[in-house]
């Protein structure tokens, strides 16, 4: 059997044992999981979202033959359960679109070529207009049910550019077609996510690990959804919430009479792999997430050849099996997936420990050494050491 002719098979195969994994993962770590599993019907089905070994999302959801309606419970940073309804006339143009959540509840409405969106809170209405037209469809962070929508709008072109509107305006989201049952979503700004989807363009499967998120959503015909987030909401109230999907982290030392200070976001292992699969091996990392990472100093510092008068810069790594490269930036306020070469102050090489024990949480320490310092980014059981001193 020729590679083109045996792929699907392949396909058909990693997506059933995608599925497989999914629900062997949340009965094993949900107590009481559904029992539900019932005969499919593709208008209403539910999709499971895992970070890592996590779940993160659970949302159920119908198609009404005018639009979508949704129950979604996230659990971060704590648990919140929101009731969403989608209004689209004949030709698939929004008419309305409600999100509901307790006493709050957005509304957004085509008004002419802009967007009106209506917040209420308790006896108060706060109204405003955004850029965006009918055509838009909803983006909501972490939830994939307008996904659903994009890729049947898209199924059987090459190529279609989809805005999706949020309470600041309308983002451009391109699909493509790469393969039978098989499309990609491209964030602005995120990545590119692999999607595969049924012959209607239904999602079946999202796999955003090449983008900063990192989630997997797998379709399921149905989830006991009020169970899921009684049970979330115990682990809040006992503590355990999931919260934040990467919180800053902080270190301030002194070493040499130098103040070190260095900011920095703070991914969870959650049971993943992490370099070479996470964070690829050889190519520029963010080194850690969200905004870029920020290292101050009150004094001249040098990492090896590199002189860093004081100051504040941002922190790139490129790491590799032998260690790697350190990349220090004089660009400064950014997200980390920015970065500009020509800001470069210079490139440092790390050297590559492994640790005694797992840490779950990456971080950055700064440590006071007999020669200097040393900068070491911790992550599982790999550390990048990075030794300077400090000058005069």
């Amino acid at each position: 059997m020729s590679l083109p002719t045996f792929l699907p098979y392949v396909m058909n195969s990693i997506a059933s044992l995608s599925l497989v994994l999914a629900l062997l993962y949340l009965t094993a770590c949900e107590p009481n999981p559904p029992a539900e599993m019932e005969v499919d019907d593709p208008n209403s089905a539910a999709f499971v979202t895992l970070l890592g070994s996590d779940t993160l999302v659970v949302e159920q959801f119908r198609h009404t033959g005018e639009g979508m309606e949704a129950d979604v419970v996230l659990r971060t940073p704590e648990t919140t359960r929101r009731q969403y309804r989608l209004d689209l006339d004949e030709a698939g143009n929004l008419t309305r679109y409600e999100a509901t959540e307790e006493d709050a509840t957005e509304v957004v409405m085509p008004v002419r070529d802009s967007l009106q969106v209506a917040l209420t809170e308790g006896d108060s209405t706060a109204t405003r207009m955004v850029a965006g037209n009918a055509q838009a469809l909803p983006f909501i962070d972490m939830v994939h049910w307008p996904f659903e929508l994009m890729l049947m709008r898209a199924a059987g072109q090459d190529s279609v550019t989809q805005g999706l509107f949020t309470g600041r305006g309308t983002m451009p989201f391109v699909v493509r077609t790469t393969g039978e049952g098989m499309m990609t979503v491209k964030h602005p700004s995120r990545g590119t996510m692999d999607v595969e989807v049924d012959e209607a363009g239904r999602l079946q499967r999202l796999d955003a690990g090449e983008t900063t998120r990192k989630l997997i959503v797998t379709r399921v015909p149905s989830f006991d959804i009020d169970a899921f987030a009684e049970r979330s909401k115990a682990k809040d109230a006992a503590g355990e919430s999931f919260g934040p999907l990467s919180g800053r982290g902080e270190s301030v030392a002194l070493v040499d009479g130098a103040t070190i200070n260095v900011d920095y976001g703070q991914p969870s292992k959650r049971e993943r792999e992490i370099f070479g699969a996470l964070v690829p091996w050889n190519e520029r990392w963010r080194t850690g997430a969200n905004r870029a990472t920020h290292f101050q100093t009150d004094r001249a510092l040098s990492f090896g050849d590199v002189a860093m008068p004081a100051g504040q810069y941002t922190l790139y790594t490129i790491p590799n099996p032998d260690g790697g490269t350190l990349i220090i930036n004089q660009q400064t306020g950014q997200g980390g997936t920015t970065y500009n070469e020509d800001q470069d102050l210079g490139r440092v090489p790390m050297t590559l420990t492994t640790l005694d024990e797992t840490v779950e949480l990456f971080t950055i320490e700064v440590i006071d050494t007999d020669a200097g310092g040393e900068l070491q980014l911790q992550w599982d059981q790999t550390a990048f050491v990075i030794p300077f001193t400090v000058d005069g």
